[in-house]
């Protein structure tokens, strides 16, 4: 069985924010860097929802979690 693709813009919409890829490039420029000891989840620019979907996807290895692992190195960046 494959494994689901998922793209940049649909974690965003997951979410909750903006999908165009000026709005993702903002976002990332607006929040970058974190403290190289955050963990991206823990960020404090994430709502209480936000924060509990990427620890989701993270702590369950989800499809989503490469994403995830991406935006991360984006915002440590």
């Amino acid at each position: 069985m494959e494994k689901p693709f998922h793209r940049f813009t649909e974690l965003f919409a997951q979410l909750g924010l903006p999908t165009s890829e000026d709005g993702i490039r903002q976002f990332i420029s607006t929040h970058r860097p974190l403290p190289g000891g955050t963990r991206i989840e823990d960020a404090e620019f994430w709502t209480q929802s936000q924060r509990q979907l990427l620890r989701d996807l993270i702590g369950q290895d989800a499809d989503w979690a490469e994403l995830a692992d991406q935006l991360n190195a984006a915002l440590h960046s």
